[in-house]
């Protein structure tokens, strides 16, 4: 499977594990047990079509569309992309955004502002919400080629424009690994245990020695073999980062993972798009249901932005 795959499969890959997630958000998981998400359904809640994704989605692509169009990270740039979303619906579903968390809007308010992004995520540690993990993504695919320490930095960094706290920035950076082991073509176990035991190695000193301990099922890799009992599905940012290892390692197809991460229940869009971001750097564009992208809200456009970000990259690495 060739780069370009796994690049675009994940662009798709978040959004569409986003839609299936988006109108069964705060669905109990016993709800969900006797009448499972299958497939894409309408957004009832805002009265859009299925495929219709949320933030997570948009700021995933807001993120991507800065570092294909610069070839390079600025920050700065991509938090205007932020604000654009917000006001003016750029990189929207259907023209208007749809959902976004308390932390994520503050952060959006001070960059409205002027407040430099690097300097604009909370900090606090109620300020660990699952809003930077969630659209992390672009900068392992961008960044696969760097080393740790480059790739880990730029996580940090990116999380940090809404999410300061070093435990979201811990999370954005473990999943950068392990979604980078999968862009070089390892399989699913394999990828989860090298990315896990490159960021154990990481982070041994402060900030983030304090917060291995939030990580310790992670860390040691038993949330890999948990029960489903044992995984939560809520919209802290540890527990999603568990969640979609879980569903990662517990199923052999893109289908099976998003469908496992989506009737966890919960916060079903960030579950979902979380899962799906690795799903489709595993199983690549061609591993996603054609059923699915066909009803994507921008299936086409997503692509072509995965095309430019795999372009960018490659060009960053020669």
């Amino acid at each position: 499977m060739d780069r370009e795959s796994r690049v675009t499969g994940g662009l798709l890959g978040v959004a569409v594990g986003d839609a299936l997630g988006v109108p069964v958000e705060g669905v109990s998981r016993k709800r969900l047990r006797a009448r499972p998400v299958e497939e894409m359904l309408p957004a009832s809640r805002w009265g859009l079509p299925p495929g219709t994704w949320s933030d997570d989605t948009s700021l995933t692509l807001c993120l991507a569309a800065s570092l294909a169009e610069l070839g390079r990270l600025d920050l700065d740039d991509v938090g205007r992309r932020f604000v654009r979303w917000l006001d003016e619906g750029y990189w929207s579903p259907h023209g208007q955004p749809v959902g976004i968390g308390r932390t994520t809007r503050q952060a959006i308010a001070r960059l409205r502002r002027g407040v430099p992004a690097e300097k604009a995520g909370g900090k606090g540690e109620w300020s660990n919400g699952n809003g930077s993990l969630m659209r992390i993504l672009p900068v392992a695919l961008f960044f696969a080629d760097a080393d740790v320490q480059e790739l880990l930095e730029a996580a940090h960094r990116v999380s940090a424009i809404t999410h300061a706290h070093p435990r979201s920035q811990m999370a954005c950076g473990i999943y950068c690994l392990v979604a980078r082991e999968l862009l070089h073509g390892q399989d699913v176990r394999t990828a989860l245990e090298n990315g896990i035991h490159a960021a154990s190695g990481f982070y041994v000193s402060e900030p983030f020695a304090g917060e291995r301990v939030h990580f310790s099922r992670v860390l040691d890799l038993s949330i890999l073999d948990a029960e489903e009992s044992e995984v939560r599905s809520s919209g802290y940012v540890v527990d999603t980062l568990e969640a979609a290892f879980w569903c990662l390692a517990k199923t052999g197809t893109f289908r099976e993972a998003v469908l496992l991460a989506v009737n966890l229940g919960g916060d079903t869009d960030t579950v979902g798009a979380v899962t799906g971001g690795l799903a489709g750097v595993a199983y690549g564009e061609g591993g996603i249901p054609s059923a699915w992208i066909d009803v994507l809200a921008r299936s086409k456009e997503i692509r072509e932005l995965g095309l430019a970000l795999a372009q960018a990259a490659a060009r960053r690495a020669r």
